[in-house]
């Protein structure tokens, strides 16, 4: 069983209650797209969920029906008594009211490796919390997401094209991602005024480069990235030298979206030794 758009907006009304757009709140209200989710994300009995922004829970009956053991996290007070209604007497799901960005990982993943995150993403905080997921979080080793689609499309992007930014390079660095499919706006209430990508990201089974240090390494990235329009030697004037571009194999006049996660980690070397 999931929630029709009719159920969502039953329950929302009878609680005098709306979507949150300073919670970038816009809930699926499709069971045909929540259980597609499921089924993307390839979840099963046995296997641990972590799933940010629960909202009403349509997507934790689709995960729960899968046998897995779903932890849904949900920040907004006034949801909590919807949800917990929902999906709370489902003995495979826990509910936790919790701050996606500031929640203690430790205490919630008990100890366990190898999660899975699985979520319908509030667009507000989509890009810093998966960021953050990738960068601290290292018993999250994979993840399925819904983002805005532009967002979902930075994410998986490659070198040399619109889309590639730092956050691309950041993905790429520890893990693969791909643009598994696109859910138009209709599925939502509120109707967004985007498509959303579904996202797949699989975390490298071992570092890409163990060596590296990773702070100096998106500090380089994001420098190169403020002023992607310039070429590099202008771009990242003060903190590199041409020198240290050829050194690494990059021409000086490279702008910073023509450059592989490779490139970085090489120039991150270079940089590290002086």
């Amino acid at each position: 069983m999931t929630l029709s758009r009719g159920d969502a907006s039953q329950q929302l009304d009878g609680a005098g209650l709306r979507a949150k757009r300073a919670l970038g709140q816009n809930f699926v209200v499709d069971p045909n797209t929540v259980r597609r989710i499921a089924r993307l994300a390839n979840v099963g009995a046995g296997d641990r969920v972590i799933e940010i922004g629960a909202g009403l829970g349509s997507l934790t009956l689709a995960l729960a029906e899968s046998g897995a053991d779903i932890t849904a996290v949900e920040v907004d007070d006034d949801l909590l008594p919807l949800l917990r209604e929902n999906v709370g007497h489902l003995p495979n799901v826990a509910v936790v009211h919790g701050d996606a960005m500031n929640l203690d990982w430790p205490s919630l993943l008990g100890g366990h490796t190898d999660w899975a995150l699985v979520a319908n993403l509030p667009y507000n905080v989509a890009t810093p919390l998966v960021a953050d997921v990738l960068d601290d979080v290292p018993e999250v080793t994979r993840m399925l997401v819904m983002v805005q689609k532009e967002v979902g499309e930075r994410f998986a992007a490659e070198p040399r094209t619109e889309a590639f930014g730092a956050v691309s390079v950041k993905v790429a660095f520890h893990g693969t991602a791909s643009v598994v499919g696109i859910v138009p706006p209709t599925v939502f209430l509120p109707r967004p005024n985007v498509d959303s990508a579904l996202v797949s990201i699989r975390r490298h089974a071992t570092p890409l480069d163990p060596s590296v240090d990773p702070k100096l390494l998106f500090r380089l990235v994001r420098t190169g990235f403020a002023k992607r329009r310039k070429m590099l030697r202008g771009a990242m004037a003060g903190t590199v030298t041409p020198e240290q571009l050829e050194s690494a194999g990059i021409a000086p006049t490279s702008r910073a979206e023509e450059l592989s996660v490779h490139d970085w980690l090489r120039l991150a070397h270079v940089v590290s030794a002086g």
